[in-house]
């Protein structure tokens, strides 16, 4: 239930706090006098966008505050969300003077589609030119599913229809990666032939290109091998020979004076290291080979590996390898392509089961509260004055399943005896529309949990009779749910547990609308001008007494 509403800084309001009550809430005032402003600022509450040029002060910010009862049934809503639940909720909706909104629930910032999700639920707004909802499939089913209590069965269906459209689109992008896959298959087994072959495990490819440059420039590499051991070895000039001399000069003078022993110990070592390098480079020059075959063999491999690195982009074998990797993955990615689709269509029969088994029953609940639905309206609609009407509901079977189970729905109308059936959206008329809608939300009203209803001026065009017939539905609907109704009609507004004046006034020159609650001489009062126009007379008075009973 709504039970206050707090505006500030939104067209022609400046401040207005105003407190309401469970049953029949009546609204009335002038035309012009700002009925509208507090809806437009209801609507923020329901997450619509709001124009910053309609702001009273440009540079002050716009608050609009609701405070609702609320039922535990929300809890699961809140925890969802991570929102505190309170059994008296506020909602805010703060928008800046740059355009920026802010929203909050108890105080916790929120985004707008959180907010419109939660006072989607707690209010519904509905003004006298908003019947498209009724031509609306979904509308239609809500209307039907209401009355045949399938709140339950409809949430298991739905369920299980999201679980179905979610693995069929799992099973089409699998079918999809497989196909794309396949069209790669041969290449890829290809280039992973090609990967195999060249045995990269084996290779040490820094070391290929060491025993080329060394086949390449072999001969180079053998002179200056044969040139330095000459150096070395030369029978009296030769570096060894002459450290040798050097050497025993030292370890001589070493024994006359201790002064000489670190040289001769040194001496001694570069001797040593000397003779074991003369003795690797004898080695490298008896070991090294000039071979054109192992020179050619080297080339072709350092070729082929290089060739692999410019078509595969990389510049190392270990690049090549991780390449090897994901294509024998790819490839068998394909076997595990194919089990998946084969599981998710498993899968997917299952949940077609329990389809199939839920829209039988919703299916079945429909058509035994159809007739129930038809004559509850043919009731309501004689009361209505449209007492020739008759609403027939068009239930047929679908050839998918869709949101609602295994059903199309289409209300037909007809306002007259005599004339065809036809779909309500084409046959209902300006002047119908609006005690048509009246009863359709009577019927809601009595099978739904539905939030706080607000209508606006759906009254519009009747009178008399009729008029008062309105009231007296509105103040049954009132018996299910908070009913806030906005109305010229005298016979409306009499029903009322509670009444409301929207008035404007001049302060300081200023235009400013504000809401008034009425007490039981200003209802009576408000009533009668209702009647009279602005003159109240004491026919109007009396007449005002009668109404309210």
């Amino acid at each position: 239930m709504l039970s206050r509403i707090f505006i500030q800084n939104f067209a022609l309001i400046d401040r207005l706090e105003i407190d309401l009550k469970n049953g029949l809430q009546v609204i009335t005032g002038e035309t012009g006098a700002g009925k509208s402003i507090i809806l437009g600022a209801l609507r923020l509450i329901m997450g619509e966008r709001a124009d910053v040029k309609s702001f009273a002060k440009s540079d002050a910010k716009s608050i609009v505050e609701t405070e609702f009862q609320i039922t535990e049934n929300f809890k699961v809503f809140f925890e969802e969300n991570d929102l505190d639940y309170e059994a008296q909720s506020i909602i805010r909706r703060e928008i800046l003077p740059n355009g920026k909104s802010r929203a909050f629930i108890n105080d916790v910032p929120v985004t707008l589609d959180i907010l419109k999700e939660l006072s989607s639920k707690l209010i519904d707004i509905h003004s006298q030119f908003e019947t498209s909802n009724l031509f609306t499939e979904q509308f239609q089913f809500g209307i039907l599913d209401g009355l045949a209590k399938n709140k339950t069965l409809l949430a298991d269906y739905q369920s299980q229809y999201f679980g179905y459209q979610n693995t069929k689109r799992e099973i089409e992008q699998l079918k999809s990666a497989l196909a794309e896959n396949n069209k790669e298959s041969d290449y890829k087994n290809f280039l992973l032939a090609e990967l195999e072959e060249a045995q990269l495990e084996n290779i040490d490819f820094e070391e290929l290109q060491n025993q080329l440059n060394t086949q390449e420039n072999a001969e180079q590499i053998s002179e200056q091998l044969s040139q330095s051991l000459s150096k070395l070895n030369q029978e009296d000039f030769g570096i060894l020979s002459s450290l040798f001399d050097v050497k025993n000069k030292m370890q001589k003078l070493s024994e006359l004076s201790s002064e000489y022993e670190e040289i001769s110990q040194r001496l001694e070592a570069s001797y040593l290291e000397l003779k074991d390098i003369n003795a690797e480079i004898e080695s490298k020059a008896d070991n090294l080979e000039i071979n054109p075959v192992l020179l050619q063999q080297l080339l072709t491999s350092i070729n082929k590996i290089n060739a692999l690195f410019l078509k595969h982009q990389v510049d190392s074998i270990e690049g090549l390898l991780k390449i090897k990797e994901e294509l024998s993955s790819s490839q068998s990615s394909l076997e595990t392509i194919e089990i998946q689709i084969e599981e998710k269509e498993n899968q997917l029969k299952l949940i077609e089961a329990q389809l199939a088994s839920l829209s039988k029953k919703l299916s079945e609940n429909r058509i035994k509260f159809s007739g129930n639905l038809e004559n509850k309206a043919k009731e309501i609609f004689a009361q209505l004055g449209l007492e020739k009407a008759i609403l027939k509901i068009d239930l047929s079977d679908s050839a998918t399943y869709n949101l609602h189970g295994k059903n199309n729905i289409q209300i037909l109308f007809q306002a007259n005896s005599g004339f065809p059936l036809k779909p309500i959206q084409g046959a209902v008329s300006g002047g119908e529309r609006s005690r048509v809608m009246l009863a359709i939300k009577k019927i809601m009203a009595e099978n739904n949990a539905l939030p706080t209803l607000i209508l606006d001026e759906i009254d519009t065009g009747v009178s008399g009779r009729i008029a008062e017939e309105m009231g007296k539905l509105m103040k049954e609907m009132s018996q299910d749910l908070q009913l806030i109704v906005i109305t010229h009609l005298a016979q409306v507004a009499a029903k009322g547990n509670q009444n409301y004046k929207v008035v404007k006034f001049d302060e300081n020159g200023i235009t400013k609308t504000t809401i008034v609650e009425l007490s039981e001489d200003d209802k009576l009062n408000e009533i009668a001008q209702l009647i009279s126009g602005s003159k109240i007379t004491e026919a109007a008075i009396s007449q005002a007494k009668e109404l309210i009973g």
